[in-house]
């Protein structure tokens, strides 16, 4: 009885360290991947500011531009997938999420949905002066986009928005083919947001890359926050 008492207990602590070591590396893992995703970014935004992707860059858009003159049935998808990455749409999936997952008592996934989008929207409001990138030649876009270029708003906050909804959502999931379902869907939504706005000539390709870097951080490191926050209840 004692030594059957002993293992069990000696299972349980095993099991206990196995756990916190799981954790730990996955937290460890998720810091190295956000640590990445920014020095990208930084990649790409010290290329743009010395000049070195102009070349590809105006490359890509006479190539987008060709392509909606020759296909006018692109521009109009386009046009629609773009849309999904406004700050209309945007606000609404972030609303609506917020608001389910106050309905099933997910508090703290609801305000980390929040923060993600809000933080995120404030800090393209400061990045877009601080670089003062001007937006492509209004002759090879399909309309005239108002503000500045660099990172890409869109696909910035699409990247943030998209991919914090879908991490969290994966996370209440226990199926490994349903996790990745829904993560491959939010992905594809904002590299979809993300094309649109270079086949629309309305950003230059590094400010889509450089967005899509910055918002995968961003959705990456409030994912963590949110998944911290939940171990410390």
């Amino acid at each position: 009885m004692r030594r059957s008492a002993l293992r069990t207990r000696w299972e349980h602590l095993s099991s206990g360290r196995l756990g916190r070591l799981r954790s730990l590396w996955k937290y460890l893992a998720g810091g190295l991947a956000v640590v990445l995703l920014l020095l990208a970014f930084v990649r790409v935004a010290s290329e743009v500011i010395e000049g070195d992707t102009h070349g590809i860059d105006t490359t890509l858009l006479r190539e987008a531009k060709l392509l909606r003159d020759a296909h006018p049935v692109f521009a109009h998808v386009m046009r629609d997938l773009s849309g999904l990455g406004s700050t209309t749409v945007l606000s609404f999936f972030t609303a609506a999420t917020a608001g389910y997952l106050l309905l099933v008592s997910a508090r703290v996934h609801a305000l980390v949905v929040v923060a993600a989008a809000l933080s995120g929207a404030a800090l393209i409001s400061l990045l877009k002066p601080a670089f003062g990138r001007m937006r492509p030649d209004a002759a090879l876009a399909d309309f005239t986009a108002s503000g500045l270029s660099f990172p890409s708003g869109h696909a910035s906050m699409s990247a943030a928005v998209f991919l914090t909804l879908g991490v969290i959502s994966a996370s209440t999931r226990t199926r490994l083919s349903e996790r990745l379902y829904i993560l491959a869907v939010a992905a594809a939504a904002a590299v979809l947001v993300g094309l649109s706005r270079i086949a629309l000539g309305v950003h230059w390709a590094s400010d889509v890359l450089g967005g899509w870097a910055l918002g995968a951080a961003w959705a990456l490191g409030w994912s963590m926050v949110a998944f911290r926050l939940l171990r410390a209840r």
